[in-house]
């Protein structure tokens, strides 16, 4: 039996930014773009156009280093989306324009207030439009799971006629249960027939965006909307690695469909996101979670090693896991660093390789182990190739039970040294004060987060800060990363200022840009 496909619409990059303090810079988007084509995502979602000239200019990059995934960006049902849309996919190898309007009774009312004929014509005029761009367009009913179905067929077919070829049925706020959006995919794929491929994009309010996701699968969706970890408004969206592993671990089940995500990525993908966001799954999280493949109890341990299949249902290789094992050392040289990197997901330039190298030195001069964990979050925190406007060149600290926390700060800028000092609450608010004096720029730390890389006594500190500055309404993230705490945060909080002013002035944000 020939299987039938199911596309994988990965939107990491737009709905999953939305998070919050998931913000990324266009560098950083370009990474995770090409590690989402590396998966075998079949169309990447880079972002939303008329958002900002960020999201403009971040699209636009990625359609220049994506050649086989479809690049799509999202737009409103508005003129001006459209063409911002357009216009940032006009260099792409393959290119789709994703836009929506509201269908529910309580959408159209309150926030659109537009009456349902007024709403089918404006979807009629998007498509249209759309369509003078790209002959992919896809169309998506802004919280259709709380629609009503004769409205939903209506709309569908209008823009079927105006040109529409995938017809998106949202459940915006994560509302319907999987046999309640099951049943609704399976009339509406009965309704649309092979004149467009029926998707669905599953918020997870109620946790069970990946259920919703696999039963509409069942009914005859052919394209699921996922994001890497889960990420996305609230809590969050389906998780592409559950849905993929569900269907290939189901294959009972889910034999009649397969994918093309090589599923070994699936680890180094989620990794690399994690590194970027800041954003950690949890502990528990099924497929990519630490614990996922961690075993405690002295029942399991033992069955695990007397048989792997009584206690794990999946390999950890199938997804790109494998036990952290030491591979390099000071005395490594850059070919097999090149080597290691090159079987761990990293395909660097060689600017950007030598660079890394000259930080592995740097780390294994300081560092008796080094695992793959700590090869991976020191590639991912420096090969963002922003503009360094800032850089750290020193650090000095003073605390003490009875005195005053201080630390004076050295900083390059425009090839001079400014060296200054300050005091503070604590240790790391003196860092931050002397950081913010020095450059002219005062932060507002919205979140500060410390953790272990690997595993020693000497481990990696890797440090995540979420900081507003100056007068702007968003925040950025900053990476840090040092044997010692202190040092890697006052990188992360310089990382977060250099990130910020790399961006300038694309902080423009439009009044709404939630989407589906």
């Amino acid at each position: 039996m020939q299987k039938e496909r199911v596309y994988i619409f990965d939107t990491t990059l737009r709905d999953g930014e939305q998070s919050p303090g998931a913000s990324m810079n266009t560098e950083e988007k370009i990474k995770i773009a090409a590690q989402l084509e590396r998966l075998g995502v079949d169309i990447i979602e880079a972002g939303f156009a008329a958002a900002s000239p960020g999201d403009f200019d971040a699209i636009r990059r990625i359609c220049e280093v994506v050649k086989k995934s479809t690049v799509c960006s999202l737009a409103r049902a508005v003129e001006r989306d459209i063409v911002k849309a357009g216009e940032s996919l006009k260099d792409a190898a393959n290119k789709r324009i994703h836009t929506f309007i509201a269908t529910s009774p309580i959408h159209m009312e309150h926030k659109l207030k537009m009456t349902p004929d007024q709403v089918i014509e404006r979807a009629v005029e998007a498509v249209k439009l759309a369509k003078s761009f790209t002959d992919d367009v896809e169309f998506s009913c802004e919280d259709a799971g709380r629609s009503e179905m004769p409205f939903l067929k209506e709309i569908l077919d209008a823009v079927i006629e105006a040109g529409a070829t995938t017809l998106n049925i949202p459940d915006t706020v994560g509302y319907r249960l999987p046999q309640e959006l099951g049943e609704m995919i399976k009339e509406l794929h009965e309704h649309v027939g092979d004149r467009a491929i029926i998707s669905v994009h599953c918020h997870n309010d109620l946790g069970l965006a990946v259920a919703n996701s696999l039963f509409s699968v069942m009914n005859g969706a052919r394209q699921i909307e996922c994001t890497i970890n889960g990420l996305g408004e609230r809590a969050g969206n389906a998780a592409l690695e559950e849905i993929v592993m569900a269907m290939k671990t189901r294959s009972d089940v889910f034999g009649f469909v397969e994918t093309g995500i090589n599923t070994k990525e699936i680890y180094p993908t989620s990794r690399l996101v994690s590194a970027i966001t800041g954003i950690e799954p949890q502990p528990n999280k099924a497929i990519v979670g630490k614990n996922a493949f961690a075993h405690e109890s002295g029942i399991h341990q033992d069955g695990v090693l007397k048989c792997q299949e009584t206690y794990e249902i999946m390999k950890a290789e199938d997804i790109g896991l494998e036990k952290n094992r030491i591979v390099l050392g000071k005395h490594s040289g850059r070919h097999a660093f090149k080597e290691r990197l090159e079987e761990l997901g990293f395909d660097l330039s060689q600017e950007d390789l030598n660079r890394a190298f000259e930080r592995f030195k740097v780390l294994a001069d300081k560092k008796k182990e080094i695992f793959d964990d700590d090869i991976r979050m020191l590639i991912a925190n420096e090969i963002t190739n922003i503009p360094q406007t800032f850089e750290l060149v020193g650090l000095q600290i003073a605390d003490c039970s009875a005195g005053v926390p201080s630390a004076a700060v050295t900083i390059r800028h425009n090839d001079k040294e400014i060296t200054d000092a300050g005091i503070g609450d604590g240790t790391i608010d003196a860092i931050f004060k002397t950081i913010d004096r020095i450059s002219g720029h005062t932060g507002l730390l919205k979140d500060y987060r410390v953790e272990a890389v690997s595993q020693g006594k000497d481990a990696l500190a890797k440090v995540v800060v979420n900081v507003q500055f100056d007068d702007s309404k968003s925040a950025v993230i900053g990476h840090g990363l040092s044997i010692d705490t202190m040092l890697a945060s006052a990188k992360a909080y310089i990382g977060a200022l250099n990130s910020y002013l790399s961006m300038l002035p694309s902080d423009c944000q439009i009044d709404s840009c939630e989407g589906v």
